[in-house]
């Protein structure tokens, strides 16, 4: 069945850059469902239409549209929106094309503050008179009262995505933004705010099943369980506090849905431009700068803060890369046997930032187990299509995508076992084993234990049938009576 998509019919016209008349007008908008063809993906662009390889091509191609960099006054690159690694062998350096996707763009961007222009009179505690027909008000107040416990380490946001209508990210960082007083300190333009954050949320993609919007919703929320760990909030300055939550928002943005040895092999252009070094850490750490420039969020801030800001944004992206994974252990380690940090130190404040969005990138396994198990089949899902693209164009299947072979339990006792667990053991041992530190630990041990259970299941049956990595209904059942968390 083909997806249905929701149009607009705009009934005013709206001046370029005048955003009171804008609003207004979207306020105007009539609401339609059209339903559109099976044979088009909807990318950050709008219908982008697939072009078929021709078998017999020397080469793969990986089209990109509208692909370019922009040097800012400060210096520093950055790219323009548009520029995304889609990984989907289309030939989009078609330039009729590319103008039609930026139309689209432009169209999608103007229309995107009817959804959210609701959800911020809601964060402010204005309640409209006449409904925007966006969502039932039940959903609304269970959105609200999940809000308010959004600093809670249970918090669904599966859940709260849902009860946004797809917008949790965007109203995710109003409210985060709003609570730490953000908004006040710097001085920001909510409606410039609103213009980022949707440019942020649009350049996920949905059809990621799990490097997409609602992961960087989720990390955002446990960056924000850190930041008010007790160790570290008592040093933290406002800065401090935007450029976590900034960063956990932005850490995967415009992310093509394959790892980095894929675009490697594949002759990306992307991994051409930046060596072949953290090459999807450095496309979502300049896509944030030009969103910035784009939206002028910071606009009104002396040039050398916006520089300082640029810097340290990509500081903390570049260090969720997960080959420099040892690099940033060692680090902490030496740190917390010699007891030399100190937070007093903007350097110092900065590295535990770092580790901070580390663990909040990587925090799955450490969530109750209905939603570990959740984002684990999701980022498997995730490799298992890579795999299945690497087979179809014949290359070497990377590891840990190969469906046959590499199944969920396993993938997820490996990374538990060497990526996460070392990692948030010394994550407790800088906070001190607070609750919170204590409660990701256990979920962790009794998420791992499950699923070696599920392992062991699933070899005692491959004796008989071919094994599958997919937790069955009826495993979970009895995983479930056996071990409950």
């Amino acid at each position: 069945m083909s997806p249905t998509y929701t149009a607009f019919t705009v009934k005013a016209c709206v001046q370029p850059g005048c955003y009171s008349s804008m609003l207004l007008c979207q306020l105007t908008m009539s609401w339609t469902s059209v339903p559109h063809s099976s044979d088009s993906r909807t990318g950050v662009g709008g219908s982008l239409h697939t072009i078929p390889v021709p078998a017999s091509s020397p080469g793969l191609q990986l089209g990109i549209g509208g692909d370019a960099r922009v040097r800012g006054q400060t210096g520093v690159l950055s790219e323009r929106r548009g520029s995304y690694p889609f990984i989907d062998f289309r030939l989009l350096n078609n330039s009729t094309l590319s103008g039609e996707i930026g139309t689209k763009k432009k169209v999608k961007r103007l229309l995107s503050f009817q959804r959210y222009f609701h959800a911020s009179r809601l964060l402010r505690g204005i309640v409209p008179q006449a409904s925007l027909y966006l969502l039932d008000e039940d959903y609304l107040g269970q959105a609200r009262h999940m809000l308010s416990k959004v600093g809670m380490w249970d918090f669904d946001i599966f859940l709260f995505d849902r009860l946004t209508n797809g917008n949790s990210l965007v109203t995710l960082l109003c409210h985060l933004f709003n609570v730490h007083g953000l908004i006040h300190h710097f001085q920001l333009d909510m409606v410039t705010l609103h213009r980022f954050l949707v440019m942020v949320q649009e350049d996920y993609h949905s059809q990621n099943p799990y490097h997409n919007a609602v992961h960087a919703a989720d990390v955002t929320q446990a960056m924000h369980c850190y930041l008010r760990e007790p160790k570290l909030a008592s040093f933290l300055t406002p800065s401090d506090i935007m450029l976590g939550l900034l960063a956990a928002a932005a850490h995967d943005v415009d992310h093509p849905g394959v790892n980095q040895p894929f675009l490697i092999k594949t002759k990306h252009h992307l991994a051409s431009l930046y060596q072949n070094v953290s090459v999807l850490e450095n496309h979502h750490w300049r896509s944030t700068i030009g969103m910035l420039r784009e939206s002028r969020l910071l606009a009104h801030l002396p040039k050398e803060v916006t520089l300082d800001i640029e810097q340290q944004l990509g500081s903390l992206i570049l260090a969720t890369d997960i080959n420099r994974q040892n690099e940033f252990l060692i680090r902490l380690k030496s740190h917390l046997d010699n007891q030399d940090l100190r937070l007093e130190d903007a350097q110092d404040r900065h590295f535990m930032l770092q580790i901070a969005l580390k663990c909040a990138d990587i925090c799955n396994p450490c969530r109750l187990w209905d939603l570990s198990k959740q984002w684990s089949e999701r980022v498997c899902e995730e490799f298992y299509r890579q795999g299945d693209l690497e087979q179809k164009f014949e290359l070497e299947i990377s590891p840990l995508c190969n469906q046959q072979k590499d199944t969920i339990p396993s993938i997820q006792i490996g990374f538990m076992t060497y990526i996460v667990e070392p990692l948030f053991e010394r994550w407790a041992q800088f906070t001190g084993d607070t609750p919170l530190s204590e409660n990701m630990l256990n979920h962790l041990r009794r998420n791992k234990a499950k699923w070696r259970s599920l392992l062991h299941k699933q070899h005692s049956s491959s004796r008989s049938n071919d094994h599958s990595g997919q937790v069955t209904g009826s495993q979970e059942q009895t995983l479930n009576e056996e071990e409950t968390p």
